[in-house]
């Protein structure tokens, strides 16, 4: 094999796993959530469940350590990729999103507008009507 076979297996091989190490860190929330819901739902005192959060919160951070070591690595790779072929567009995901990345307040809106997006806030809308029409009867 080739160096140029050999960077694009390892270049998907990183990317799978990047990906991976993200949907760890959307599972982390989740069962933070879940665990908060539950302990308001058991009426814990608020320290046990802020400790649960800082816990998850801790640990969502070590997935994403490594999550950056993966990526510092993919912008190598897209790098040295780019050094081969200088005309070739394949396997440059994260080196053009990092040139495009908005500053703090960017992201924020890209956030925010990701979240008004039907697909995305229908769900959460119902719920929140539900959880106001369960406080008001209790």
């Amino acid at each position: 094999m080739n160096g140029n076979t050999l960077m694009g297996q390892e270049w998907q091989t990183l990317q799978n796993n990047h990906e991976r190490y993200e949907i760890g860190a959307l599972l982390i929330k989740l069962v933070c959530l879940g665990l908060c819901v539950a302990g308001l739902a058991a009426h814990l005192d608020t320290g046990w469940i802020g400790a649960v959060v800082l816990l998850c919160w801790v640990e969502e951070g070590i997935f994403k350590t490594y999550q950056a070591r993966l990526a510092d690595r993919l912008l190598q790779l897209e790098s040295l990729i780019r050094q081969a072929a200088p005309s070739a567009r394949a396997m440059q995901l994260y080196s053009e999103w990092s040139a495009a990345r908005p500053g703090g307040l960017g992201l924020l809106r890209e956030y925010a507008a990701s979240t008004l997006r039907p697909t995305v806030a229908f769900p959460y809308a119902p719920i929140l009507f539900l959880g106001g029409v369960v406080k008001m009867l209790m």
